[in-house]
């Protein structure tokens, strides 16, 4: 077998076929369902290319098709893989160099936040300057109801806002929202912007900037969250940062294969 070429002998080893079929799942996560004809041309190859590719890639049930002759879309499998790489660590090692470049650039700690059952978690900190104080640890956990978790809690299933009314929600300060039709409100309300900024919820004397990343289905898996004291981070401060923040976490959603197109600013 012939040995891989050093650095002073570049080579090519991408398999044009593997290429091919990565690009359908991307498409496919991308525009969703989609038939035959559309998926061919849009991934730039014939029919009987994508179709010989599709098929494979349904035997192992990383992609479906709805009846002989329907669309294709997306399988389990692929659902499956997500969770086990998360688990590893993967969004958090993906997501680390713009994270560091945005915490460089604002000189604030920034914060990997994902969702886990009814809890934020913390999954990687970020800080340019050793004095700056971390709110909380890698692992770290609190109700999605409170200060930037309530981002997360926007996106989720309605199962999980069903989970989250049915116990108490306990008051961290004394403007922590707490009432379901409230909250409800908010959630809707963040939705529509794309971004939450919270100040005193979780804890007294702090401000936060949240901003969801989206996986290549648009799925939010996680946010960009800045974490800081109300000392800095207060009126024009926070708006002077938020547009950096959504920079931040579009790119790590394109690197995740997202393609937005909606092309959404800050609003009021």
């Amino acid at each position: 077998m012939a040995e891989p070429a050093g650095d002073d002998q570049p080579n090519d080893y991408t398999i044009a076929a593997v290429d091919r079929a990565l690009g359908l799942l991307e498409i496919l996560g991308r525009i969703g369902p989609t038939n035959l004809a559309d998926l061919a041309q849009e991934a730039q190859c014939t029919r009987t290319g994508a179709f010989r590719l599709l098929r494979t890639m349904s035997a192992r049930g990383f992609v479906v098709q709805d009846g002989p002759r329907g669309n294709w879309r997306l399988g389990a499998r692929l659902g499956a893989l997500r969770h086990i790489a998360s688990e590893q660590g993967a969004l958090a090692i993906t997501a680390a160099p713009r994270l560091a470049m945005l915490a460089q650039e604002i000189g604030e700690v920034v914060y990997l936040l994902h969702r886990s059952g009814v809890e934020a978690e913390i999954l990687a900190i970020h800080q340019s300057k050793t004095e700056l104080h971390r709110y909380g640890a890698v692992g770290v956990r609190w109700p999605l109801h409170a200060g930037g978790g309530r981002l997360l809690l926007a996106y989720a299933p309605g199962i999980v806002l069903e989970q989250l009314f049915s116990m108490p929600l306990p008051r961290f300060t004394p403007v922590t929202i707490t009432d379901p039709k409230r909250i409800t409100g908010e959630l809707a309300r963040i939705r529509t912007r794309g971004w939450l900024i919270t100040e005193n919820e979780a804890e007294l004397g702090t401000a936060s900037i949240g901003v969801p990343i989206r996986d290549e289905s648009g799925e939010v898996v996680a946010s960009t969250t800045v974490f800081g004291p109300t000392l800095r981070l207060r009126g024009a401060r926070l708006r002077e940062l938020l547009p950096k923040v959504m920079q931040a976490a579009d790119d790590i959603s394109r690197i995740l294969g997202w393609n937005d197109r909606r092309g959404n600013g800050p609003s009021s």
